[in-house]
């Protein structure tokens, strides 16, 4: 018995290495980094500030998370219109369809994300595919600026993330049983009111899964941003970038990344406690 004790010791212990080194310390190391004094020209001490956080409360940084919560939470909200209803009709389709849908669905993901980006770019450019098109069938007199808008960023937001949210969905859907739906039509509620009293409610936990999936990367994907809107639209992870690169202060690129990471902990201690509570519910 102490024999496999030591054995299942020894398989382990390599992960726990592993996450130590590679997980925990970073995160330490993160985390001391955003209270050392910056000396300019990458140079810092050791010597313990606030001044990082406090910089943090001044209005143009503050407005930068601002800007990157309101982006998130305007493409969140589309993927979720968008995702949910794909993903719930998508459990409902035979195997085969399923299957097919699913490699569409797992396509992009064998393309780098860069490479999609830049196809947006051909599209989206003032003598694109999209403005020729619409030029041609008279919809248009003159091509639209799409390019380097905020709209072109949300887009970019929704296809870089919409697969999330449809898989979170679906998996939920999948699962859900189909009689109780039945069961609540038989007993003379109509579609929408079946829909809102059993099935949301019992697929409830995927979408939150999506939403926290879409929501949590929205905020931190710059390079979007970057090449949809052309630095237009500065989110938080630009300007962790910019500390890290041209602002030469690591230990406030180091507060803005610690700020960022507990926003994001709190949203899924969020999510978990959300999902408790559906589980709770439905014991009861």
């Amino acid at each position: 018995m102490k024999k496999r004790k030591n054995q299942g010791l020894l398989t382990v212990l390599p992960l726990y290495f592993f996450t130590l080194l590679f997980v925990v310390g970073p995160l330490l190391y993160m985390i001391a980094l955003s209270f050392a004094t910056n000396k300019g020209g990458y140079g810092f001490s050791w010597r313990p500030t606030l001044e990082n956080y406090i910089r943090i409360l001044e209005p143009v940084y503050l407005q930068t998370f601002l800007q990157s919560f309101r982006l998130a939470l305007t493409s969140t909200f589309l993927i979720c219109l968008l995702g949910y209803p794909f993903g719930y009709f998508m459990a409902k389709l035979s195997g085969k369809w399923k299957g097919r849908l699913m490699l569409l669905i797992m396509l992009p993901f064998w393309v780098n994300s860069l490479i999609r980006l830049y196809g947006w770019i051909i599209i989206f450019q003032t003598k694109g595919a999209l403005n020729n098109l619409l030029l041609q069938l008279g919809i248009l007199k003159e091509p639209l600026k799409l390019l380097y808008s905020y709209p072109a960023i949300v887009l970019g937001m929704v296809y870089a993330l919409l697969p999330f949210m449809i898989l979170s969905v679906y998996s939920s859907a999948e699962k859900l049983d189909w009689s109780l739906v039945e069961a609540a039509r038989d007993l003379g509620a109509s579609p929408f009111r079946a829909f809102c009293t059993v099935t949301l409610p019992l697929t409830l936990p995927g979408l939150l899964s999506g939403v926290i999936l879409s929501f949590i990367p929205s905020m931190g994907l710059f390079f979007i941003a970057d090449i949809l809107g052309g630095n237009k639209i500065v989110l938080v992870g630009s300007l962790i970038q910019d500390q890290m690169t041209r602002g030469s202060n690591w230990p406030f690129a180091a507060a803005l990344a610690v700020v960022l990471a507990v926003l994001t902990t709190l949203l899924i201690a969020l999510y978990r406690k959300l999902t408790n509570v559906k589980e709770l519910e439905g014991f009861y």
